[in-house]
């Protein structure tokens, strides 16, 4: 049977989709155009997505040099999340440590990601301080169609 999905290979169509990204971003940011987060957030999930670890990281020192006070929490769950898909705990953990001096507070998934980057490290103290401090304390979840407020620790009980 003759389907699209037989003819355009799904990954090969995503990984061309990736490099034609990167490349016009490059170009756009070599040319001064397009310097916002917006941009440095695709860019950091192209490198992610085509397993480029080291040229994420020297756009991302390069972000932080230049837009020290103004790196929004999605670009830092965006490098949390690249570390954490390459397994690099001790990485999330140094973008975390930048995070809090910048006082921005993580989400619910990035809060996930660093708590399980502790325990990779073998730092559980540090990781019940840390759940304590930044875990939301409620949670919504869908209940026979309503959608019902439950406290967070009640599941660890």
């Amino acid at each position: 049977m003759w389907t699209w999905e037989n003819v355009l290979n799904c990954e090969h169509v995503k990984s061309s989709v990736v490099v034609i990204a990167t490349q016009v971003a490059k170009w756009m940011l070599s040319k001064g155009q397009g310097v916002t987060m917006g941009t440095y957030d695709i860019l950091l999930q192209a490198f992610d997505v085509d397993r480029r670890v080291e040229e994420a990281e020297i756009l991302w020192n390069m972000i932080l040099h230049a837009h020290t006070r103004s790196v929004s929490k999605r670009l830092f769950s965006r490098m949390i999340s690249l570390y954490d898909h390459h397994n690099m705990p001790d990485k999330i953990i140094e973008v975390f440590a930048d995070m809090e001096e910048l006082g921005v507070k993580p989400d619910e998934d990035t809060v996930r990601k660093i708590a399980h980057a502790l325990q990779n490290l073998g730092q559980e103290d540090k990781q019940k301080l840390f759940l304590k401090k930044y875990q939301s304390k409620w949670k919504y979840i869908h209940f026979k169609g309503e959608r019902v407020r439950v406290r967070t620790d009640a599941w660890n009980e």
